[in-house]
């Protein structure tokens, strides 16, 4: 019976999150129905923990490397906004946790905030407080509410980071919670070895973008000696070898979002991300240059996409297809967050839990 509760649990898990992914006008309905099979998990577990004890772990979340991977973004969004604008400015800088810059033209500035403005509507985690000088300056923060938001927001990505990945190692009989404002909160009935759960989020995942070498074939290479500067890696499902640069046009830092979702026209399940500000400049390049040039999406030394680059690509976002299951998608889309969340998971603490006494 528990095999049974944990397999349905586990698909349910799939299934909500590639439904909160997706879902646009039904998101907050995708979300409270996350919630509500959390908690009924939630529950479970508990009932199990009682009978049979188990392992507690809690993080923390990086709340600084947050608050300046939030100040990045908005650093380049404001970069971005000038540029399409054509927008004369000057000091494009971060300082003591605010992005600040200098238009000396009154219609600029207006032009500026304006758009600013009209990005944030109706995205409580984007707000800004907007400060301005006489002599053109203007400095931008992210409101105290936005601020809880985007941490909200980042506890609930670990949270979904770490349920795929406990279920990619083999742990189906987890409850994973909130405690508190930036912690999270992990229960394992019957494991009594914490640490070799703890160890799994010990190793950062491995993320990156190269490009693939044409100039021999992949099999000719990993017979022999693969030219100077590249190496053969397998692919993800069908252990395929690709003759791939070892150095990464980009990598994990460079992915601002990453999550499940439907190709359009063939509904087939994919991973979708995209790149930050500095993410999307450097593949709008690397995309310009190499037209018609296959480039590798590598995880973990492994090859799980490497289409054929048809035209620049400058919108700073992608997907990675290739028959690939729900479950798979869901779990490359968490590998890419895991790579892509600020900072880091910090340890609390770890523990074994005995089990009630009976009576």
């Amino acid at each position: 019976m528990p095999m049974h509760r944990s397999n349905f649990i586990t698909r349910l898990r799939v299934a909500l999150a590639m439904a909160a992914a997706i879902a646009m006008p039904g998101a907050a309905s995708a979300d409270a129905q996350l919630d509500k099979m959390r908690a009924k998990v939630a529950a479970f577990i508990a009932d199990k923990m009682e009978k049979l004890g188990g392992s507690r772990i809690v993080y923390r979340v990086d709340t600084d490397g947050l608050r300046e991977a939030v100040v990045a973004d908005l650093r380049d969004d404001v970069y971005k906004t000038l540029r399409e604008g054509r927008i004369a400015f000057s000091g494009l800088a971060i300082r003591d946790g605010r992005v600040e810059v200098n238009i000396p033209d009154a219609k600029g500035r207006e032009q500026l905030t304006r758009k600013l403005a009209s990005a944030a509507e109706d995205l409580p985690t984007h707000a800004l407080t907007i400060t301005g000088s006489g002599d053109g300056l203007i400095r931008l923060a992210p409101t105290e509410a936005a601020s809880a938001a985007r941490l909200h927001e980042l506890v609930d990505d670990c949270i979904a980071m770490i349920e795929q990945r406990l279920k990619d190692a083999g742990v189906t009989l987890a409850s994973v919670q909130p405690e508190g404002t930036d912690r999270i909160r992990i229960f394992l009935p019957g494991m009594t070895e914490p640490e070799r759960i703890t160890a799994i989020f010990a190793r950062k995942v491995k993320v990156s973008f190269r490009q693939v070498d044409v100039s021999m074939p992949a099999e000719q290479a990993q017979r022999g000696a693969p030219p100077d500067g590249t190496e053969v890696l397998l692919g993800f499902k069908d252990n395929k070898p690709y003759l791939v640069a070892k150095h990464s046009a980009l990598d994990g830092d460079d992915i601002s979002y990453a999550g499940p979702g439907f190709a359009s026209g063939t509904k087939e399940p994919v991973a979708l991300f995209r790149f930050n500000g500095r993410g999307t400049r450097r593949f709008a390049h690397i995309t310009s240059e190499n037209v018609g040039k296959p480039f590798a999406i590598v995880l973990d030394d492994k090859v799980v996409s490497a289409p054929e680059i048809r035209e620049p690509i400058t919108g700073g976002s992608g997907q990675i297809s290739g028959n690939l299951t729900l479950e798979e998608a869901n779990s490359i889309a968490m590998m890419l967050r895991a790579a892509s969340l600020p900072g880091r998971l910090g340890l609390v603490e770890q523990q074994v839990v005995q089990p009630a006494a009976k009576l």
